[in-house]
This record gives structure tokens, sequence and C-alpha cells, in this order.
């Protein structure tokens, strides 16, 4: 039916060597539990991700007709999408919503600005498919181990001062810049796997006494190495210089574009500017890093501690019973938000200008919508149009995640 302004979809999901195996893997297990695909999850296969926007790479599909759901948008993009997002990102979703189960690290990385991104898809587009930026959210689904942003510049600077790890700033200055840290991170990136093999040994040796504050590095840097061998110069970059943090379900983190991250262990209901863009340096085989240079000549320094990649829950003005909360990051593609139900309880949302897609993470309930009922269970996906109200009730509880302009 073209005129169907709600309705359901299926998501697609990959099996990148970070991913949780089989039945471990939440994303697997929201995504067979949309009805009617010939998805099944494989005990020895590694589900990392589940994707479930418009992107080609792994598209969300209609479920009705197994149509890609960027086909439906461009049928009916008027009433589907709506005027303010054709006006200001054109006829596609402004956003790219995922499942992320993650066992081990992925790899050291950033996503590019525009102006980098565009000049990166001129030059090879089978690697950079789009000239997008791709800043994005991840909102813990269970506890969520990452490296985001970089440490304060007076945490970092004394560990620089001890014997193995000098040759990387080689001028010790008495102040450290930003620029310090950018070419400090570079000479780490930069170094062969002999030398990052010798340094993280030498490191290991390092009493936990003489690094203060940050001892956490001898506990973490065997795991680091269990995952990606002793000669990955990424752990190096991670422990010494960035932030280790642990955040809880509900909590969220926001990475910029040319924001340093690599997450390490957690699901995680994951949101971003519609692009795949990244460059990777670490965590990852030799043959899958990027340019060191270009990769540490486009490094941001806006996350200098938790306070600046944390991003708090707001209340949602557009909530009539006060269960949805919202995450606002500092863009103007999406929101996230998150409605939770206990037995019994209800909630309506007012329409939005843009459209939404949403995913139920846990719980089962109904959601009224655009003169319909439509059931939903852990897993199921819909998409909303602009315009349209919605209320969801639950006989048992339920949690919705929700991308919305």
């Amino acid at each position: 039916m073209p005129d169907q302004r709600v309705f359901q979809l299926s998501g697609s999901c990959n099996n990148y060597p970070w991913g949780k195996k089989g039945k471990q893997s939440l994303a697997a297990q929201l995504c067979a539990q949309t009805p009617g695909t010939d998805f099944h999850i494989k005990d020895d296969e590694f589900y990392s991700e589940m994707w479930f926007g418009d992107y080609p790479d792994y598209p969300a599909r209609k479920l009705e007709t197994g149509e890609p759901l960027a086909e439906v948008l461009q049928r009916n993009k008027e009433k589907l999408l709506g005027k303010k997002v054709i006006e200001k990102f054109g006829s596609q979703l402004p956003y790219l919503p995922k499942i992320l189960s993650i066992a081990k690290a992925l790899p050291l990385q950033l996503h590019p600005n525009k102006e980098l991104a565009q000049k990166l898809h001129d030059k090879d587009p089978n690697s950079f498919t789009d000239p997008n930026h791709k800043p994005e959210i991840a909102v813990a689904l269970s506890k969520f181990e990452v490296f985001a942003g970089f440490k304060p510049l007076d945490k970092i600077a004394p560990l620089f001062k001890l014997k193995p790890l000098q040759q990387f700033n080689p001028e010790q200055p008495d102040k450290w810049t930003d620029e310090t840290l950018r070419n400090v991170t570079r000479n780490l990136l930069k170094s062969d796997l002999e030398t990052a093999k010798k340094v993280q040994m030498e490191l290991s040796k390092i009493p936990k006494d003489q690094l203060g504050d940050a001892a956490y590095i001898l506990d973490l840097l065997p795991r680091l190495q269990g995952q990606y061998g002793p000669e990955d110069a990424g752990s190096l970059v991670a422990l010494l210089c960035m932030n280790f943090l642990v955040f809880n379900p509900g909590d969220a983190i926001w990475i910029p574009a040319d924001g340093i991250h690599a997450y390490l262990a957690g699901d995680i209901v994951e949101c971003m500017a519609r692009s795949n863009n990244v460059l990777n340096v670490g965590f990852c085989p030799p043959g899958d890093r990027n340019n060191a240079d270009t990769f540490a000549n486009t490094l941001t320094f806006k996350a200098h501690s938790k306070d600046d990649v944390y991003l708090p829950s707001q209340k949602y003005d557009k909530s009539k019973n006060g269960k949805t909360v919202v995450y606002r990051p500092p863009i103007r593609e999406f929101d996230m938000l998150k409605t939770d139900l206990g037995a019994g309880e209800s909630e309506e949302l007012a329409a939005s200008e843009g459209p939404g897609v949403m995913i139920v993470t846990s719980g089962k309930g109904v959601m009224h919508a655009d003169g319909a009922d439509h059931q939903l269970r852990e897993g199921f996906i819909y998409f909303i149009a602009p315009g349209v109200t919605v209320k969801f009730e639950s006989r048992d509880g339920i949690q919705i995640h929700m991308a919305v302009v």
C-alpha cells in the first residue's frame, strides 16, 4: 500500500569478527525476531551489527513487500520524508540507526568531517562511499566499555616522561598543547611492529605506582594484546592518550566528526549521520589501516574528559506521559528517543516534522498509529512518517528506541 505512513521493516546483519558469536549477539537476536525473513542465527558465526536505515550497504526493507527502504521513500518522499528533511538533507533519511554487539575492540578510528569526506570520496569512491560526515551517538543497552576522546593533557604528559615512551615525544616540552598530542599520536601510530611490541613489553613491566591513576593500563594491556597481538600500536594510543570509560544501560556518548574512538565491549544502539566513511589506524590488520598522517592531521581535540563525550538524556517535550527521554547530539540530522514502560503503562508522542525509525529493544506491547494497531515485540522495527502521532501500550513492560528528525 503506497499510502501507508507507518509500516514494519526488517534489518540487515553483518559479520565483522569483533562481533559476538551466535545467540550471544543481541544484534542477531533482534534481527531474528522479525517474522517473514530468511535470517537464521548460526552458532559459529559472528554477528556484529544490525542496520535498519536506507543506506545501501545493509539496507532495511519494507517487511510486507521486501523492497529496500530507500525505494519506498523515493516513491513517496513528500509524505514519508517531509518538507523539512527534503529541504535540508535531500531525498533520503539523514541518519543511520544500528544495533551493535561487541565482543572485542572495534578498530581505532575516526569518521572524517564533510570537507575531508568529500576529498576522500572523490579520490577513492570505492573505499569512501559517500561525501558526508559521520558524527554519532551510542546508547548503552548493557555494560558498555569504550575508548573515546583524549584524556586531559596533564594526565597524558607525565606518561611520556617514562623511559620507554620518551622516544615518541623527543622534544619533551614543559607544557603540552593539543599539537603536542597530535604529534605524539602520529609518532605512536607510525611506529613499526617491532617497536610497538618492544614498547608494550617495557610498559607492562612498569610498577603500578609509577603510573598513578593510569595504573589500569596494566590490566587492560594484556586484554588488548590478546585480541590484536602485541605489535598493534593502537593499544598504545588508546591506553596512554584516550579516556577509558565504562557506561551502564541508558548512558549515552557523543562522538563528533574527527573524534577518535574505539568501542571495546557491550551492546548498544548506535545512530549517526548518513555515512559509512571511516579512517582506521589500529585494532585491525596492518593492511586494513589508513594513512597515519591523514588520521593525525584530521584529529579534533574537542573531547578531553568523560564529561566531554557523555551525552545526558533530557525530558522530551512531545511526551504526553513522561515515559520518554531524548538524547540530543549537537547536530541537525537526528535525535534519539528512549521510551520505557512498566507493566500496564502507556505513552503518547506528538508528531514530528521528520521521519522516525524505531526498534523494540525489549518487551512487548502495541502501537496505535495512523488509524491502525501494530504489534510490538522485541526486535520489531517500524518506520513512522512525519505528522503521525503514536501511542504505545504495554501489559508487561517494553523499551523502545527511536531515531527522529
